[in-house]
């Protein structure tokens, strides 16, 4: 037995190392292999933290934008601001309403790219005391309702004023050879009407009936003027109102009023109840042009923007709503489109091509939508867009609004 066991031991000790040797597929390349993938990615906790990481940047960012949106939402938005001279007054019945024609005048010439806004030579202190009766002003060339106003010692609001029959709304509707006439004072022309009464002239221009009738360019004789309600004046006469101001009008009603009849702007008054697109409340530009080439927003002198343009441009609504203007205007307008935003907003559209898409009356139209093309129509001196805002009838500054 101990011979067995001393020979197994002796088999045991005598018997050769058995060592495993692996292919070479599987030992670890990642030793010698620049491009592989680092142990860091085989540990599943290690890529686990990475998402949970991930995971919370992501949160944090979505919880910033939210936040930052929420904040500008809830920014006071602009409050609208009407002009000082904004006084809104209901139309008088007997208002005089001139019939305007551009038949012998330049159309479609090239506008210049700004208005001129330095004054041209104006007159001496002592030469405009001297002056006690109405003169007349041949337009030249480059000048504006301004340089004339400066030149005279007068309001511009006053030179449009008295030659409201001639130019009406529209003080870019002089022209090189147009007769402009000057008062000696501030105030406003009115040519007067069957059925005027002196009370109710008066009180539409903000003075008193003692102002006119004494007045020494007028020509009134108290004496012999009778009753003021239905005074002795005949029908076209000129009267001058010394210190009259126009009030700021709502021509166009809003919509949901019975507007038949109204027609002050001229034959595109619209008729009926009429209801339509609500606005969004924000303002988008009407014409692709931003710049001007006319009139900036002067009140009560200019109530809108004069936008540049070439003839036929496309013109589009800068707010949702329904039309309740549409068509020639005898105001000075032209082609006229006028847009009730509801909540007292409207915006009007002037000068429009002839014979190019216009919107007609009681149309829905959507914020961006073409209504019309840009024209030359009217008191114009040239291809451009007249655009105003209006609440309530009162002239809004559109560069605060646009966007």
């Amino acid at each position: 037995m101990d011979k067995e066991h001393d020979s197994s031991q002796n088999n045991s000790e005598e018997k050769p190392l058995e060592v495993e040797i692996l292919p070479a597929e599987d030992v670890d390349s990642s030793i010698n292999d620049p491009n592989a993938k680092p142990r860091f990615f085989n540990n599943p906790k290690n890529i686990q933290t990475s998402i949970y990481v991930i995971v919370l940047l992501v949160a944090i960012l979505g919880i910033w934008g939210i936040g930052s949106l929420i904040v500008h939402a809830t920014a006071e938005p602009l409050a609208p601001t009407a002009t000082s001279t904004a006084t809104i007054a209901p139309t008088p019945e007997n208002l005089a309403t001139p019939t305007f024609t551009t038949e012998n005048e330049t159309g479609g010439v090239v506008r210049l790219p700004e208005v001129q806004t330095t004054v041209v030579a104006a007159a001496s202190t002592e030469e405009v005391e001297e002056r006690l009766d109405f003169v007349t002003y041949i337009v030249k060339e480059g000048d504006t309702i301004f340089d004339i106003a400066i030149r005279y010692g007068l309001a511009p609001e006053t030179i449009l004023w008295t030659n409201w029959y001639i130019l009406g709304e529209m003080p870019d509707a002089i022209y090189p050879g147009n007769e402009v006439l000057i008062p000696p004072d501030d105030g406003a022309m009115y040519q007067w009407y069957p059925g005027d009464g002196l009370n109710g002239v008066s009180s539409y221009f903000g003075v008193t009936p003692e102002d006119i009738i004494n007045y020494p360019l007028n020509n009134l004789n108290p004496a012999t003027l009778g009753d003021w309600s239905l005074p002795n004046i005949e029908p076209g006469t000129m009267v001058f109102v010394p210190g009259g101001t126009r009030p700021n009008t709502s021509w166009v009603p809003a919509r949901g009023q019975e507007i038949s009849g109204n027609t002050y702007l001229g034959p595109g008054a619209c008729s009926g109840i009429l209801y339509g697109n609500v606005g969004t409340g924000t303002f988008t530009w009407p014409t692709t042009n931003h710049w001007l080439s006319g009139y900036d927003f002067t009140p009560p002198v200019h109530n809108g923007l004069d936008f540049d343009g070439d003839m036929g441009s496309p013109i589009y609504t800068s707010d949702s709503g329904v039309v309740v203007y549409s068509g020639w205007s005898d105001r000075g307008y032209g082609n006229l489109i006028v847009i009730d935003h509801d909540g007292g907003w409207q915006t009007y559209y002037a000068h429009l091509m002839d014979g190019g898409l216009l919107v007609g009356c009681g149309s829905n139209v959507r914020q961006g939508e073409l209504i019309g093309y840009m024209g030359s129509t009217g008191n114009s001196t040239g291809p451009h867009l007249h655009f105003e805002m209006r609440l309530n009838g009162a002239a809004i500054n559109p560069w605060s609004y646009l966007q």
